[in-house]
């Protein structure tokens, strides 16, 4: 059998943390000939949740589980980790502005980023899940120089996800029939979700789908799924977050198929006219245990407004946390 596969995993005692280690742990996300060993790491109060999700996960005895470590430390959650999730972040409460935001997360994700460079595996890949997961997935990856740019990914899988359902849904389809579902730009209400580019069993949406719809409906339920979910349910979207999360390694680590993408935030490498180091989202393929960012995707006038809208507001985000970008 393989080696364990390492995964570290911070705010694990939250909902989304939950939703995902038993999924992991079944060899979801790797595969169900990969054994894993999880580092649950949260806070000091969140101790003994972590403490009992470590016994509901011995009490599953699953095959593909070695081992589990439940942590404050983060020096002892990211040792010699070959994954790491970051989901755990600060949410924003009523009355706080997004700067106020920006700065409470920033020095946690500093501390984070170093931690990570210092103990984690060589060959570590770093997940940024807690919110504003661009700009957050920016101060690690700055707090943590020697480890290589394509190792650091921020998620819009399920920006991704939820916009490929909408299409289906609104075509009577199977959501696997919906491919090339773009997201560019922020993680946030002005990310741009392409449905200019999308295909629904080998078709463009905008053939299937009168223009009104996409251009208004559509772009607006995908970019406020996530306060709907939370004024529905009175709490915000886990179960979701989690699958994105297994969607999110899968879609890194499995070579995608041909004339196929995926999104996912990443460092720019100057593509789009986004500003090289920004993280962004972009459209990927996945190939020989790394990437590249998909070429020659064209956009209207619409499409170019939009993406520079979700631009503009990565770029106010990293000059508001430039004292942390070293």
């Amino acid at each position: 059998m393989k080696p364990p596969i390492k995964v570290a995993i911070t705010g694990a005692g939250g909902q989304i943390g939950y939703s995902l280690v038993f999924r992991i742990a079944a060899g979801e996300m790797f595969g169900t000939d990969t054994p894993v060993e999880l580092r649950l790491i949260d806070l000091e109060r969140q101790v003994p949740i972590i403490d009992g999700v470590k016994m509901e996960l011995d009490d599953c005895a699953f095959p593909l589980l070695k081992k589990v470590v439940t942590t404050t430390d983060l020096a002892e959650g990211f040792a010699d980790a070959n994954w790491v999730i970051l989901v755990g972040s600060v949410p924003r409460k009523d009355g706080m502005e997004r700067k106020d935001l920006l700065e409470i997360n920033g020095k946690i994700f500093v501390g984070q980023g170093q931690a990570i460079e210092k103990n984690a595996a060589p060959d570590v890949r770093i997940l940024v899940v807690g919110n504003p997961c661009n700009t957050n997935c920016l101060i690690a990856k700055a707090s943590a120089p020697k480890i290589p740019a394509n190792r650091w990914f921020a998620m819009t899988a399920l920006d991704e996800n939820r916009a490929k359902t909408q299409l289906a849904q609104k075509t009577s389809t199977d959501v696997d029939a919906v491919k090339n579902m773009i997201i560019w730009g922020n993680h946030s209400a002005t990310q741009f979700p392409d449905y200019f580019h999308a295909t629904i069993n080998g078709k463009a949406a905008t053939e299937l789908i009168e223009n009104d719809w996409l251009e208004n409906s559509f772009v607006e339920t995908v970019q406020k799924r996530g306060a709907a979910v939370i004024k529905a349910r009175g709490a915000s979207s886990a179960g979701s977050a989690a699958n994105a999360i297994i969607d999110s390694v899968r879609r890194i680590i499995t070579p995608t198929p041909e004339g196929e993408s995926f999104s996912m935030a990443v460092p720019s490498d100057g593509s789009y006219g986004v500003p090289e180091g920004l993280i962004f989202s972009f459209p990927l393929k996945s190939k020989d245990e790394s990437y590249e960012i998909v070429q020659g995707v064209e956009h209207d006038e619409l499409a170019q407004t939009k993406i520079a809208a979700t631009l503009q507001e990565l770029q106010e985000e990293q000059a508001a946390v430039q004292g942390m970008l070293g």
